[in-house]
């Protein structure tokens, strides 16, 4: 494993951001560990979140023209990834989100930032994909714009869940979607790591594996 893998799990860890206990996920599903994103609060936080993310999107080599960031939670990610790519690695890539609702006064619409345009390829800023409906629901927000190529989907955790099949949910939306999808680490990364370093326990490891057994996807 990658050391900035490492080093983002005990981040996520130590910002409150990674829970271990019992959970109650929106498809219902009993878990034994819940990711809250909401818990980054603070400026140290956000700017370390959007360094990993650069460091993740720089190591993928993925080629993009401009970022996008999902309202609510991928607002502040995406904003967090560009200054971070511009600030360490020099590449200034212009990003936009979007409004839950369209403005309906000024410049109007609904897009805020550098809107994509036909021909742009666009790389998605998310932070834990479950379903997949948010990312479906981006990709129909694009092609309402244009013909927009949605070429990747970074996120901070892959579940490693199944979708609507057997199939993982990331490994669907990668295959139905054509789109590439880069998780900065997955569930067995972190499992392996805390487990390395003595920071799970048995009984928290084995829930995790049962968790895997009965919801994982291929």
């Amino acid at each position: 494993m990658e050391a900035y893998k490492e080093r983002f799990i005990d981040f996520l860890l130590d910002s409150g951001v990674l829970l271990f206990g019992d959970f109650t996920t929106k498809s219902g599903r009993k878990t034994p560990y819940f990711l809250n994103a909401g818990n980054f609060k603070t400026g140290a936080q956000i700017a370390k979140l959007g360094d990993f993310y650069a460091e993740d999107i720089a190591a993928s080599g993925e080629k993009f023209d401009k970022m996008f960031g999902p309202a609510y939670k991928g607002i502040p990610l995406v904003t967090a990834a560009a200054a971070s790519l511009w600030r360490n690695y020099g590449r200034d890539v212009p990003y936009s989100f979007n409004r839950k609702e369209a403005k309906d006064h000024g410049e109007g619409g609904s897009i805020v930032g550098a809107a994509p345009v036909s021909g742009d390829r666009v790389a998605v800023i998310e932070d834990v994909v479950t379903a997949g409906t948010a990312v479906r629901e981006t990709l129909a927000l694009m092609a309402s714009l244009g013909d927009i190529k949605v070429s990747s989907l970074f996120v901070m955790v892959d579940r490693m869940e199944r979708g609507t099949g057997k199939k993982s949910t990331l490994r669907e939306l990668s295959e139905d979607l054509d789109i590439s999808v880069r998780p900065i680490v997955t569930v067995r990364e972190i499992m392996a790591h805390l487990s390395a370093a003595g920071a799970l326990s048995q009984d928290q490891i084995k829930a995790m594996e049962g968790y895997l057994a009965e919801y994982g996807g291929e």
